[in-house]
């Protein structure tokens, strides 16, 4: 590729994808009391396993400006680099990124280098470099891929359903006691990241599973009519045969032209938990 594009570790991109392309990513942290470990270390049965053991959720940190620029000074001077941060809404990554930018900027500045805020995470950051590497194959130059991306980030609609609140209410985004009456209730979230700035919010609540799933896919043709020529990415958490069935319904509905399917990583799946399901494609 004639372009670096470089992730962090708040992305969910398929490894086929990853490799491919030739993408880099720039790991974040999660913290286990007193045991810091590297998203890109953890594999998935460890972090289930420790999250299932502890009594509270990892805490989780964004990559120091330093880190992006040890990444960044690995490329190729000659090559320009496109980096799609985790939104700026939940995560401090994208701060960090545009400022180890800057920090490369400094000592070379005839460099080539964008950051752009995704207001997205998990697969809708795997959407967006299905996106890129597209454009890129059809010959898009710097510049052009540039603004294309800008303005597909801004179209970016990435909708989680959960199906247990255990995670949110560890991690105190919910109050126990109100967490304990919607478990009750059978309550389930179906959350979206803000089309403003990629926070993440409540879109639903709805009692049932079964419920939750249809008004999840639902939500689909509310926000994009023509979907005939889109891909559609989802992400899942350790549910691969749930995930399927759900992604097959909706292309059975909405025809889509192609999918992606990766299973969720750890600093995603810490706030989501045990089978959620995120999705993420393009609205009109």
């Amino acid at each position: 590729m004639t372009i670096q594009l470089i992730i962090d570790g708040g992305a969910d991109v398929p490894k086929e994808m990853m490799d491919k392309y030739g993408v880099l990513s720039v790991a974040l942290n999660l913290h286990f009391d007193d045991e810091q470990l590297k998203t890109d270390n953890l594999d998935l049965p460890t972090f289930y396993d420790k999250l299932k053991r502890s009594s509270s959720l990892p805490r989780s940190s964004a990559p120091s400006p330093y880190d992006f620029y040890e990444v960044y000074k690995k490329v190729d001077p000659e090559k320009p680099i496109l980096v799609l941060a985790i939104s700026g809404g939940v995560s401090s990554t994208y701060d960090s990124a545009v400022m180890g930018a800057d920090m490369l900027l400094e000592e070379e500045p005839d460099r080539k280098i964008k950051v752009i805020n995704t207001k997205t995470a998990s697969c809708g950051i795997a959407l967006l470099i299905h996106e890129a590497t597209t454009r890129m194959e059809e010959g898009y130059e710097w510049n052009q891929l540039v603004t294309h991306m800008e303005n597909r980030a801004e179209k970016v609609t990435t909708l989680f359903v959960l199906k247990t609140l255990e995670n949110l209410i560890k991690g105190g985004r919910l109050d126990r006691v109100k967490g304990a009456i919607a478990k009750t209730m059978n309550i389930k979230l179906i959350l979206r990241a803000s089309l403003e700035e990629g926070k993440i919010e409540v879109s639903e609540k709805v009692r049932g599973n079964k419920k939750a799933i249809r008004r999840f896919i639902e939500q689909v043709g509310e926000y994009a009519s023509n979907l005939e020529d889109q891909v559609i990415a989802m992400s899942h958490v350790n549910s691969a045969e749930r995930g399927r069935t759900i992604l097959n319904d909706i292309k059975e509905k909405y025809k889509f032209k192609d999918s992606l399917f990766v299973e969720m990583g750890p600093l995603i799946a810490t706030y989501t938990g045990e089978s959620a399901i995120v999705i993420a494609f393009f609205r009109d």
